[in-house]
């Protein structure tokens, strides 16, 4: 398996924050300066470069698309960008145009996250919210839900502390939100608190297993992992990470968690009983990880780590090394397109690389 590179391209800044358009044809990209880079992704042809958020942008996601299920936004690519401006900003990326902007204070957007609609779903003609494309914006203690003309859906009471991290439900049900102290998990129709998780120390990073969300999994502080099985009201442990968990990804059967923590990936098996008491697989590196990605469709692994080497992983294979590549510099963003043909890599010192997997 090889990975060569179709494209680059340099950027004002660091790259803070990368996203595919649902349909692989626009790569957008966020240098820490705050404008905001479209791209043709199988090509980099520089389509345009939108001006973003002046004090720097923080944070990008494409709204999903589901073909004649549900009511579309009204671009084929609506883009939000969350900035330092406390500004959240709705755009039609195939134009370059911007649409809308939710003024929600002084206080950093740091995360974005779109509702997800899973293929086949049927319309709930009861809710409004729920057939609408829907995004979850943080901003400081704040949780709000916003539409794409920018309005507010409904804001919810503030959190105990900051909120460090966000994640829909797969199904799209709920969306759960992390602070210092635990996790509270929010319903995205009537809005109430369907359940909350404590947690005595700072979470960096959350994550539900693909299709049902059997599993919620943050990557914290202390340093470690912890599971809750929602359904089954339990939860589990793993600790001995050498540094703060800032990254974890599922494989899209739910059954494979990556986590970092240092200079290996552990591979933790989440099948059946789950991970407690099961050795993970160790994907060695020669420097401490800065990035992990499992494709969306398929079972390769990409990691990145601090010295510029990026690895392609089949945890489930003998031999699991696939392909290696030393970039010039250490990444800060990977993402995968859709049909996990292209893997985009940003980096420390604004070069965007998009790689092709070639077997």
């Amino acid at each position: 398996m090889q990975l060569t590179k179709t494209w680059a391209a340099a950027l004002d800044d660091y790259v803070i924050d990368l996203a595919w358009s649902p349909d692989g044809a626009l790569l957008a990209a966020a240098s820490q300066a705050g404008p905001l880079h479209l791209f043709a992704g199988p090509t980099g042809e520089n389509r345009r470069e939108l001006p973003g958020h002046e004090d720097g942008a923080n944070c990008l996601a494409f709204a999903p698309q589901v073909s004649g299920l549900l009511p579309q936004p009204s671009s084929p690519a609506l883009l939000a960008s969350g900035g330092q401006d406390g500004a959240v900003k709705f755009w039609d990326a195939a134009a370059g145009q911007h649409l809308a902007t939710a003024a929600l204070g002084s206080a950093w957007i740091e995360h974005l996250a779109w509702r997800p609609v899973a293929s086949g779903e049927i319309p709930n003609p009861k809710s409004q919210i729920s057939n609408s494309p829907l995004l979850a914006a943080s901003s400081g203690r704040d949780l709000v839900f916003l539409r794409p003309d920018a309005s507010v859906a409904h804001k919810f009471a503030p959190a105990p502390k900051t909120l460090s991290a966000l994640a829909w439900h797969p199904r799209g049900g709920a969306v759960a939100a992390a602070y210092f102290g635990g996790v509270c998990l929010w319903d995205a129709d009537d809005h109430h608190a369907q359940r909350e998780y404590p947690y005595a120390q700072g979470i960096a990073t959350l994550a539900w297993s693909p299709p049902d969300g059997r599993w919620l999994v943050s990557g914290n502080g202390d340093p470690s992992v912890h599971l809750w099985l929602p359904e089954e009201d339990q939860e589990f442990h793993m600790s001995g990470y050498e540094t703060k968990v800032r990254q974890i990804s599922f494989d899209v059967t739910g059954t494979r968690l990556a986590t970092t923590g240092g200079q290996d990936v552990c591979v933790w098996d989440c099948s059946g009983a789950g991970p407690e008491g099961r050795e993970p697989i160790m994907l060695p590196h020669d420097a401490p990880l800065c990035a992990v990605a499992f494709q969306n469709r398929h079972g390769l692994l990409a990691a990145a780590s601090r010295d510029g080497v990026l690895q392609l992983w089949s945890p489930e294979r003998a031999q699991p090394l696939r392909a290696t590549v030393k970039m010039p510099t250490p990444a800060t963003k990977l993402a995968w397109s859709p049909d996990d043909r292209f893997l985009a890599v940003g980096s420390e010192k604004g070069i965007l690389y998009v790689l092709r997997v070639e077997n």
